[in-house]
């Protein structure tokens, strides 16, 4: 049996039943022959006060030992807490000290260091209120993806993470291979990756959607949950090369259908982490985002507006708005874009559909125009594009010629192309960036301070 987490010991009333307790110092506090400690186990961002009166043996040495980020096992009885902001505290019987940690050499001593120091230790940062906090609103919107969708009938797939094809056709990849780089094998003046492990080029995965579609075209509704790469030279605040990816794929779906689900889903992972997480969401209200718990409960509540990316435009324009980047038809929207839609003119969150085929992905549906296909984005204030889908391309003929316009080869795509071959079927499907929802939720500014430990250009630290 598990000792009892803080999180548990908080919810109780005081007693005299004997409890034992684990944890890392977070702040320590003398007073004429006590010592008060707030004790952390990451179970909760709030902390349990342990109070070690000098009638405990040894007191004098074992009070000089308990600094701040030292282990320990603490032993008592619960009592009734005469302070402010919590209920009971912890009257100690024993103490034991499992690892010190010297203040002159540990590096949280303060209470408040920036985030792009404690970046460089990821290795620590998780032991501060943001970064726990963080974690476990990761951790509870991990289970709400799986229970949605296993709640409403969804198989998850592992996709493979090494890939031979590139979903994106933007070449963003980062290739994988066994030759030696000191004497790569060459055919004439190109590289010979006949003599490569898997005998052809190959790469990490920039999305699992494609692999996805051959499971839900047996399967009927999958979804994907996996960690993606992609090889793109941004130094920002909204890039990774490694982040995870949400990809459900429904057959026997039309963009309307692929609508529906991603605003249910949606609202369904924000809902369950304001009510599993109300401490952690409360702090990121008060010391990150002022009012996201506000914002997080009119999404739930509004129905998502649904209009064209040629209305878009045309409101945009419109709007007199002097943007950073013109607005004109055809142009792919920008995050400024976005936002304004959804802050100053529709005030909810907007879906947007029918994107120039041109600055979409080659296997998203033609239109009966010839100029668009049935993209869906998903748009929320504060942040713009949160969810990017569509219905997918189900004739063999169309799609065939899609790969070619955009410069890809077919006989890459051979299988894929399959698909269409043999009993090919409406399906539709969306991709939500985790470390995007996650920031969107707590209000971080930095996607690289809601992954655990971020890979971005030049950063491999850890």
């Amino acid at each position: 049996m598990r000792r009892p987490l803080i999180k548990d010991l908080l919810s109780l009333k005081a007693g005299n039943d004997a409890v034992t307790v684990e944890g890392w110092i977070r702040t320590k506090r003398d007073s004429k022959g006590v010592t008060f400690l707030e004790l952390n186990d990451g179970s909760s961002i709030k902390n349990l006060q342990v109070v070690i009166e000098d009638t405990l043996p040894g007191f004098d040495s074992l009070s000089k030992s308990l600094t701040t980020g030292t282990s320990i096992v603490a032993a008592g009885v619960l009592i009734e807490s005469p302070g402010q902001g919590q209920a009971v505290e912890l009257k100690a019987a024993s103490i034991t000290v499992l690892g010190g940690a010297p203040p002159e050499e540990y590096a949280l001593q303060k209470k408040r260091h920036s985030f792009e120091f404690l970046r460089e230790i990821a290795h620590l940062r998780p032991r501060t209120n943001s970064f726990g906090a963080v974690a476990r609103v990761r951790s509870a919107m991990s289970f709400a993806i799986h229970r949605f969708f296993q709640e409403n009938g969804f198989v998850y797939v592992h996709t493979p993470i090494i890939t031979g094809s590139d979903c994106e056709g933007a070449g963003q990849m980062f290739q994988v291979t066994t030759l030696p780089l000191e004497s790569i094998p060459k055919n004439d003046s190109s590289i010979d990756y006949a003599q490569d492990f898997f005998g052809k080029k190959a790469a990490l995965t920039v999305s699992g959607q494609l692999e996805g579609e051959a499971y839900a075209c047996a399967l009927k509704n999958i979804y994907t949950f996996g960690p993606t790469f992609r090889a793109e030279n941004s130094n920002t605040t909204r890039h990774l090369a490694e982040f995870w990816m949400i990809e459900p794929e429904m057959a026997f779906c039309d963009i309307n259908g692929n609508m529906d689900v991603a605003e249910a889903f949606l609202k369904y992972i924000f809902q369950y982490v304001l009510d599993t997480c109300p401490d952690d969401m409360d702090f990121f209200d008060s010391r990150i985002s002022k009012g996201i718990i506000d914002n997080l409960r009119h999404i739930i509540a509004s129905r998502f507006m649904r209009i064209s990316y040629t209305e878009a435009v045309e409101r945009l324009i419109e709007s007199g708005e002097k943007f950073e980047f013109p607005v004109k038809w055809g142009i792919d929207l920008q995050s400024e874009h976005e936002k304004f839609l959804t802050e100053k003119i529709y005030n909810q969150p907007v879906i947007l559909t029918d994107y120039p085929k041109e600055i979409k992905a080659f296997y998203m549906k033609l239109n009966d125009d010839g100029k668009t296909v049935r993209a869906m984005d998903i748009l929320v204030p504060r942040l713009g594009e949160i969810v990017g889908g569509s219905e997918r391309e189900a004739d063999l003929a169309k799609l065939t010629a899609r790969i070619s316009e955009c410069g890809l080869n077919p006989d890459d795509y051979w299988w894929y192309l399959d698909l269409r071959r043999f009993g090919s079927v409406p399906h539709a499907g969306f991709g939500l960036g985790f470390e995007r929802v996650i920031q969107f939720v707590t209000g971080m500014q930095n996607i690289r301070d809601v992954i655990p430990f971020p890979r971005a250009v030049k950063t491999l630290e850890f």
